[in-house]
């Protein structure tokens, strides 16, 4: 296996390298607003120092969001070009779940906790997680005051939380998406028998640019 792992949910812009045991590459850089300048030379280099050719890749993962319109395209758009052009199969993780999977492995959370992401607008997306790091809802964008308080009081991984720490008293590590983590992720499952979602982007909201609906009709004297 080689697997490209990659996430463009945040602001970080992270991609990494999984040859079935380990990853064998990985690379991460923050830039809110320049997705599209710096995913490609990230892919570059993780692929260079994990001796990897393009053409050598099995499997591509992409971080599915949820995350804001513009930053979340430009990786699924560069995950399914590439898949479509090598052949092989693309795949998509909730963006949360692989800052749950960190979170229950790096940081040690001691119970039920959420994630909560920053989804701008003074909102956070959020999704709640057993001790094991499990998914047990849907994950939504709320406003932090309209979060239940027994979520909002206990342990939040994620930046979202470090955002709104009036209402999250217990945020924790790991604040952004490492695709390291999406790609340990993604390959404990895959190897698991367990079905990965597609690359169909988990918006959850309506994009802030979007078509007219129509044009205005030009009254002729």
């Amino acid at each position: 296996m080689r697997l490209l792992a990659l996430d463009t949910s945040s602001a970080a812009i992270t991609a990494a390298v999984h040859d079935g045991s380990s990853v064998v590459a990985h690379a991460t850089e923050v830039g809110a607003q320049s997705h599209g300048e710096l995913l490609a030379p990230i892919i570059a280099r993780v692929l260079r120092d994990a001796g990897v050719a393009v053409g050598d890749l099995t499997d591509v993962v992409v971080g599915a969001g949820p995350g804001p319109f513009t930053g979340l395209r430009v990786g699924l758009v560069t995950a399914r070009v590439m898949a479509e052009a090598l052949g092989i199969p693309a795949y998509g993780v909730c963006s949360l779940d692989a800052l749950a999977a960190e979170a229950v492995a790096t940081v040690g959370v001691d119970g039920p906790f959420a994630v909560a992401t920053d989804a701008r607008r003074k909102e956070v997306y959020l999704a709640a997680y057993d001790a094991g790091g499990w998914r047990i809802d849907e994950p939504a964008v709320v406003r932090p005051a309209e979060v239940d308080p027994g979520v909002a009081g206990g342990a939040v991984v994620g930046a979202g939380a470090w955002l709104y720490p009036d209402v999250f008293t217990d945020p924790r590590d790991p604040r952004l998406v490492s695709a390291a983590w999406l790609a340990t992720y993604a390959v404990a499952r895959l190897a698991a028998g367990e079905a990965l979602l597609d690359t169909t982007p988990l918006y959850l909201r309506r994009p802030d640019a979007v078509e007219g609906a129509g044009r205005k009709r030009v009254r002729q004297t």
